[in-house]
């Protein structure tokens, strides 16, 4: 797939040209369809969605706010690079913010919800595709945190997300890697159904921290061998 076919499937939703430029180029930096620092030229995405440069701006400083694109006054727009640093702050954000969403959501959650979370993992069961895997990943989180009730705390938590998919989807790759989450959300969805908060935060806390761990150590060898 390229952008050109990204862009087809996304001009058929109801939704502002904006909007659906940033999706399309969101989900082609995440597929690696357009690789980190790697120039993005307004004129040329403009032609391939057959619109004019305003929407394709509007769509860059939404990537922007999410961290996934690099404004410059003279250079225009290039895909982000995330350091290690960068990474290791992210996890601890992360960290920080769904383990309240944790605590609020538990005492929350209702038998629906439960059961939508094992329906994802059981669909993370049945694949190996990095991009339906991350997709999925997200998708059993944000289900357990939906019954926080806290719109903007899900918001920002999804961005932060984001801004690692790209290089999370390379882990996922990796079989040892997507087993021991896998398992490790088959042990949260358990605790999260006894209601057991503690069982729950503690669980999340060492899956998020293992995983930041593991993209920290990715992104410090990938910038070894620049």
């Amino acid at each position: 797939m390229n952008l050109s076919d990204l862009a087809a499937n996304m001009l058929h939703q109801q939704r502002s040209t904006p909007d659906l430029i940033a999706d399309a180029l969101r989900e082609a930096i995440l597929q690696g369809i357009f690789q980190e620092g790697q120039s993005l030229r307004q004129d040329e995405i403009a032609t391939q969605f057959g619109v004019s440069r305003i929407p394709v701006r509007e769509a860059l400083k939404q990537l922007e706010a999410e961290g996934l694109v690099t404004l410059h006054l003279n250079r225009g727009a290039m895909v982000s690079v995330l350091t290690a640093a960068e990474a290791q702050e992210i996890c601890e954000i992360r960290s920080a913010l769904e383990l309240k969403a944790m605590q609020l959501a538990i005492p929350k959650l209702s038998t629906p919800d439960i059961e939508k979370a094992a329906v994802v993992l059981e669909a993370s069961d049945q694949t190996t595709d990095a991009g339906t895997l991350a997709k999925l990943n997200w998708e059993f989180h944000a289900t357990l945190y939906a019954s926080a009730e806290r719109p903007r705390l899900l918001t920002m938590i999804k961005n932060l997300h984001v801004n690692c998919d790209r290089y999370v989807r390379v882990q996922m790759v990796q079989m040892d890697y997507q087993e021991r989450s896998q398992k490790e959300h088959y042990q949260l969805l358990d605790a999260c159904r006894q209601q057991d908060v503690k069982a729950a935060i503690r669980l999340l806390k060492r899956h998020i921290d293992t995983a930041g761990e593991q993209l920290v150590i990715y992104l410090q060898q990938k910038a070894q061998k620049r």
